[in-house]
């Protein structure tokens, strides 16, 4: 065991001497409370250590221990509906061992050892297994949950039990002697193997519609919601974490208040999933790390969910994970990265900002997983930026944008007028469309493109229109031009902006979607008709539809929209040229 001692402090950071031997990102523990840390350089025989606890109180000459083994993370039965510290702590366990405030050098397992879980194998004695192997399963609420082989281990199974057993007992022994329980430990710094990566070829649907049907998400993509303060990044976050059509979901709380991490908590086991009629925490996995907790273990917050991600990942599930921010991940590594008196990069951020950024999104995809069978599993990635003061140009958003495939950039102007979600659909986009259209084309319409693309248009053209009616006022524009704008108020007001607090309006079905952008895009084409007939926009007006249009969100069903669009259509065509 190697043991060293405290030779300089600085906050987080602590170097200490007589380490020969440690290897980098080795755990270590640190002074007399035991404080947790992790190897971050290593030069002669001295160890700068980046501490997951509050450093107060330590002093030179304090030991500093090696465990050995790299900052890992418990994978097993009982991650669903945890709550956990940037490390791994499970936090429910921390208060009832330290009270509201954690107490130093508190060690606690990521997974309950008390617990009992019923296994039923899916193996028999004499089968070959290897790494990705699925050798049983145990019900982890609704999610049948996968008992895998470790990835690097292979053999012929000698003995496999049925029963109720805790994470850390060994349900299947191999020839050789090698046991293997419930439990894995995985690095988090390193990435879970699997066979192959595969294109994405289907949308990670959110019930959003903007989101869904303008700017859409792959299941195995990235996506980043940049926006300033009060554009609601955190409320997108949760809305997609509440309905997105994924079998597990990972939240990294990493740096935000503490008062949004509670809504979480309070609002997760009272939300029921729209998909399958139970309560969203028992399919979520929750990492906290507020912004008043150690600025190290913020660090490691991220790569802690995506491992757990991956696990999930490799059993052959959806998984979205959603990191709120990846700012303030930034910011922790600027000020570790400082403390080190490294070389500052742009905005006194490192200079391997990127290439942590894009190791971090990269471990997203959708993959064919390790094992026997063909069983396919995907991480989609929506990480949430907050640049200072709203301005994009800023390194952690720029270093972002070249890696995220989904841009979702929130508008302080759109937020300000209480239009939610406040996406702005010029400045954003995907890069997804082509990859996703026969999806679309098979299971929604095969006009939804053409649809899409034409929306588009018309809101581009809008912001044209609107310079031109600032410069010299709307009566300047031709009556097909004004008819343009109304349209596009149509869009704005009775499609893109969505009420979170609707029973109906919050979650929107891709069917109903396409028909109430039907509907709005008929009457387009209905009043373009009749103006070429010599209607004028006032006879169009003057009719009931407008207020039938605006109601289409507290419709349920698709198939009383659809219905909709005929009459739309019948009625304006009905109008007659005025003598």
């Amino acid at each position: 065991m190697i043991q060293g001692k405290i030779s300089r402090i600085s906050g987080p950071v602590v170097i200490a001497g007589g380490m020969t031997g440690s290897k980098m990102y080795d755990v270590v523990k640190v002074g007399k409370y035991s404080l947790s840390g992790e190897i971050i350089r290593l030069e002669r025989d001295m160890a700068v250590v980046q501490v997951y606890e509050d450093s107060t109180g330590l002093s030179i000459g304090e030991p500093v221990e090696n465990t050995g083994q790299p900052l890992s993370v418990e994978l097993g039965p009982g991650l669903i509906s945890s709550i956990y510290d940037g490390v791994q702590r499970p936090l429910p366990v921390l208060a009832k061992a330290s009270g509201s405030f954690i107490s130093k050098g508190i060690s606690v397992p990521g997974l309950d050892r008390s617990v009992q879980w019923q296994f039923v194998p899916s193996v028999k004695t004499g089968d070959e297994v290897s790494g990705g192997d699925i050798i049983g399963t145990v019900q982890e609420f609704h999610v049948v949950h996968r008992i895998l082989v470790p990835p690097g281990i292979s053999g012929k199974v000698a003995e496999i039990h049925e029963g109720k057993f805790t994470v850390a007992d060994t349900v299947c022994s191999l020839e050789g002697g090698t046991t293997i329980s419930m439990m894995q430990l995985w690095p988090v710094r390193k990435g879970r193997p699997y066979r192959r990566k595969m294109n994405p070829t289907s949308p990670l649907l959110t019930g959003q519609r903007i989101f869904d049907f303008l700017f859409p998400l792959t299941k195995g993509g990235t996506a980043m919601i940049p926006g300033g303060f009060g554009t609601g990044k955190t409320v997108s976050e949760q809305t997609l974490a509440k309905w997105a059509d994924s079998q597990v979901v990972v939240y990294i709380g990493c740096g935000e208040r503490g008062n949004e991490m509670t809504d979480v908590l309070t609002e997760f086991p009272e939300l029921v999933d729209p998909r399958t009629g139970l309560p969203l925490m028992e399919r979520t996995v929750l990492v906290a790390n507020t912004s008043n907790m150690p600025v190290a273990a913020r660090e490691a917050s991220i790569y802690t969910g995506i491992t757990m991600a991956e696990y999930y990942r490799d059993m052959g599930y959806d998984v979205a994970l959603m990191a709120d921010s990846t700012s303030r991940w930034g910011e922790a590594l600027r000020e570790v990265s400082g403390r080190l008196e490294e070389m500052p990069g742009e905005e006194g951020y490192p200079a391997y900002l990127a290439t942590r950024l894009a190791a971090f999104y990269e471990r997203a995809g959708r993959v064919e997983c390790l094992g026997k069978g063909e069983r396919v599993g995907s991480v989609t990635i929506v990480g949430a930026v907050s640049p200072p003061g709203g301005d994009f140009s800023e390194p952690i958003t720029q270093n972002t944008l070249r890696i995220a495939g989904t841009f979702w950039a929130l508008d302080t102007n759109l937020a300000y007028r209480r239009h939610f979600p406040s996406v702005n659909w010029i400045k954003s986009y995907s890069l997804y469309l082509d990859s996703i259209e026969p999806w679309y084309r098979e299971n929604v319409a095969s006009d939804w493109k053409a649809l899409r693309d034409r929306t588009m248009y018309l809101l581009q053209k809008e912001v044209e229109l609107q310079e031109i009616v600032q410069l010299v006022g709307p009566d300047a524009l031709p009556e097909s031009e004004k008819a343009i704008l109304e349209v596009t108020r149509m869009i704005r007001e009775d499609f893109l902006q969505q009420s979170a607090y609707s029973d109906v309006d919050s979650f929107c079905r891709l069917e109903k979607q396409y028909w109430m952008l039907s509907a709005i895009l008929a009457y387009e084409e209905a009043v373009s008709d009749a103006m070429g007939r010599g209607v004028n926009l006032r006879q169009v007006s003057a009719l009931p539809l407008k207020s039938g249009i605006a109601r289409m969100k507290e419709v349920e069903s698709a198939e009383q929209i659809k219905g909709f669009v005929d009459e739309i259509r019948n009625k304006i065509e009905a109008l007659e040229v005025e003598e």
